[in-house]
């Protein structure tokens, strides 16, 4: 644990007891010594679950990102954001039953090709806290048709 750690939760402690007195005092609850044992107590079990929360908000507006319906354009123009619309590929299975044919003239020719039955386009670097690797859209094919999509880290 970081030596920041204890005094962010020191400072959210002292606001939260604040405010607790503040709010004990309104309600005309007790006495002022009994509101600021109240408030004591409180303070101290928010304090924590205030600075997780915190945490975790950080952590989760870090990891998002918006999801948007295929478009050709923007699928051509846009390699590094390719990722916002590779949920829309997947869920919306518009490429099951197409030719490797199709898939080219659709997505276009910048794909690597594992194999004659697996291909796959980058989709540019998914934000994540820790994400250093390229994501990939992997596309399968049986009997030269499209049957599987799906999405890795490479």
């Amino acid at each position: 644990m970081s030596p920041e750690v204890p005094i962010i939760v020191i400072i959210i402690a002292c606001i939260v007891y604040y405010i607790s007195k503040l709010i004990l005092k309104r309600l005309n609850f007790g006495t002022s010594k009994k509101r600021k044992i109240v408030a004591l107590i409180s303070s101290i079990i928010l304090s924590p679950l205030i600075y997780l929360g915190i945490i975790y908000m950080m952590l989760f507006t870090i990891s998002y990102y918006p999801s948007n319906d295929f478009d050709k354009i923007k699928w051509d123009t846009n390699k590094a954001e390719r990722y916002k619309m590779s949920e829309d590929i997947i869920e919306s299975e518009i490429l099951i039953g197409k030719t490797k044919t199709e898939i080219i003239q659709l997505l276009g020719n910048d794909f690597y090709s594992y194999n004659n039955n697996h291909i796959a386009y980058e989709l540019g670097f998914v934000p994540g806290l820790f994400n250093i690797d390229i994501d990939v859209l992997d596309i399968y094919f049986e009997n030269e048709k499209v049957i599987k999509v799906s999405q890795h880290s490479s």
